[in-house]
């Protein structure tokens, strides 16, 4: 999705408090998902020599400027050993720490696919503005450490852009898994979410803990409580659905 335009305050909480967006950063975890809005914002990719993060981190950065604002967009990268997306909450984690400290963005966008549930009314190629985000596979049976383990939080409102794409709202639920375990199906219930991911809660936790306010744009490439089995209708509609997000932007 597009950023929100800098002489539109609109919610981002009143653009930051007014005091104006001009750096965004752009979350996404696999690298199909990144490319059609590296093109669509016409972004360059920072140079391995260049970069700006540790030695040996995997992480790709691209970046440039759209209608007034600038734009990093990172992703965890490939695997050095299995070659595959580092997809997961913790490589997200460490992506948004590390760029938070780097590039201190105004407005964080985590942006991507998820599973959606038709009982919620999601369908495939649907695109959600999350509400709320909690996770689903942190289970710590002990008071307090349970509401911590959920990690529910509230995200950034956004009531302008909303309207304005006329996008579906609904809540997040957050776990390192594709497929949903009995117990992950209970908690996801208990969060009362519609879709679910592998990275929005943890970019959520990071993004607080800086006082940097993120949305989260999730499409929907999979109906996990349909006929179909999760990993087989992801993979089916992901280069589709990726495009139907970036018709968003």
């Amino acid at each position: 999705m597009a950023p929100p335009s800098s002489d539109q305050p609109a919610d981002a909480a009143e653009a930051a408090q007014a005091g104006a967006i001009s750096k965004v950063l752009v979350v996404i975890a696999m690298q199909t998902e990144a490319l059609p809005l590296v093109t669509k914002f016409r972004l360059v990719e920072a140079a391995t020599e260049e970069s700006i993060f540790p030695k040996g981190a995997p992480w790709t950065r691209f970046h440039g400027d759209y209608k007034g604002l600038h734009i990093d967009l990172v992703w965890p990268g490939k695997d050095p050993i299995l070659g595959v997306d580092s997809v997961g909450t913790v490589s997200a984690a460490l992506v948004t720490y590390a760029s938070i400290q780097l590039l201190k963005p105004d407005l964080i966008i985590n942006a991507g696919t998820a599973g959606g549930f038709k009982a919620k009314g999601a369908g495939i190629g649907d695109v959600y503005l999350a509400s709320d985000v909690a996770f689903h596979d942190r289970r710590i049976p002990i008071p307090v450490f349970d509401s911590y383990g959920i990690g529910a939080r509230k995200t950034f409102a956004t009531l302008n852009i909303v309207k304005q794409l006329n996008l579906k709202v609904g809540k997040l639920s957050t776990g390192d898994s594709l497929d949903m375990s009995p117990h992950d199906e209970s908690a996801i219930l208990s969060n009362d979410a519609t879709v679910k991911d592998m990275e929005g809660a943890a970019v959520a936790y990071v993004a607080e803990m800086f006082s940097t306010p993120a949305i989260f744009v999730k499409a929907v490439t999979d109906i996990v409580d349909g006929e179909k089995p999760t990993a087989e209708e992801f993979l089916q509609n992901l280069i589709s659905v990726t495009m139907a997000l970036d018709q968003v932007a």
